[in-house]
């Protein structure tokens, strides 16, 4: 059971990365309203007739359908190790509950108009549900016996910071999926500064792209800085492998900010850019989750689940 657990969260994490790689090419194509106003049909049939739009949006929902069984068989396979795994204990509703959301909100979008706050919120709860179906593989991957790890050497002011920059993502997330929705991503054609300008003379459509690049440049930052504190924490070279590749990651995702005005917003751009910013998050979710302290497994008295491995304890 275990094994299988394991692979549905790690089929269920691939294919929630495909939806919001999908859902991206709907708003990079203009294709929201491809079905129309109909949800779950297309145009109120099962088999739609071909068009481009309707193409890219309905198998963005029928992908999404398949994605959402992905979820749910993972989620009830990994249930029966929360004694082992404690993780899991917030893991799964988490990935149930941001499931039901996404699946609400994209039904509200066809179906009502939706503001462009509204919209980009949507990226954010997707970016969520990959996130934890991610860690809940990861987690499972791990299994009941994982090696031991010195908690006690990671300082509390640094688990404090991984939560600020899990938020700090957040927020870069939001603000470019923001400026994708309000169609402001072409105001400024030239990078790092904006059309010639830096802070002053700037329309509303640029000095919401400027907000962006200057919040993506603090969280550049605040992850070099992060990296470089968790290298100087005694026997947690985890923490500082977690912190290069969220380093490399991120600087990778500001070279891809700057190729979307020089390409004129190619789809492959847009894609890449959305695809790093998806790979990141999930790294700093994992380097947020190995900072905290391991939460201790289900007492000897519980019923194992592998009777042949005792649940290690920290």
């Amino acid at each position: 059971m275990l094994a299988l657990a394991r692979r549905l969260s790690v089929a269920a994490a691939v294919g929630m990365l495909i939806v919001l790689l999908m859902g991206a090419m709907v708003t990079k194509t203009g294709s929201g309203m491809g079905c129309g106003r109909s949800w779950p049909l297309c145009n109120g049939k099962f088999v739609p007739e071909y068009a481009f739009e309707t193409a890219i949006e309905y198998s963005h929902r029928l992908v999404t359908s398949v994605e959402g069984l992905l979820l749910l068989g993972a989620c009830i396979t990994a249930f029966r190790f929360r004694r082992q795994l404690p993780e899991l204990k917030v893991l799964i509703p988490v990935t149930f509950l941001t499931l039901i959301l996404q699946s609400g909100m994209g039904a509200a979008a066809v179906m009502w108009p939706q503001s462009a706050p509204i919209l980009a919120s949507h990226f954010g709860i997707s970016l969520t549900a990959l996130a934890s179906t991610a860690l809940m593989a990861f987690v499972l991957r791990e299994g009941p016996a994982r090696g031991p790890r010195n908690d006690a050497a990671v300082p509390a002011n640094y688990r404090w910071m991984t939560f600020l920059t899990l938020i700090a993502m957040l927020g870069v997330a939001y603000l470019g999926a923001y400026v994708r929705h309000t169609k402001s991503s072409l105001a400024c054609v030239s990078w790092p500064l904006c059309n010639g300008k830096v802070l002053t003379g700037l329309t509303w459509a640029e000095g919401i792209v400027v907000l962006h690049r200057i919040v993506a440049l603090l969280a550049v930052l605040l992850i070099l800085g992060m990296w470089l504190w968790a290298k100087r924490i005694p026997e947690r070279h985890d923490l500082a492998s977690a912190g290069a590749w969220a380093f490399g990651i991120i600087v990778a995702q500001a070279l891809s900010g700057a190729f979307l005005p020089w390409t004129n917003l190619s789809i492959a751009s847009t894609m890449t850019h959305s695809l790093l910013m998806a790979v990141l998050f999930v790294v700093c979710c994992e380097w947020c989750r190995r900072a905290l302290p391991r939460p201790m497994a289900a007492a000897a008295g519980a019923r194992p689940v592998l009777p042949s491995v005792a649940p290690a304890a920290d």
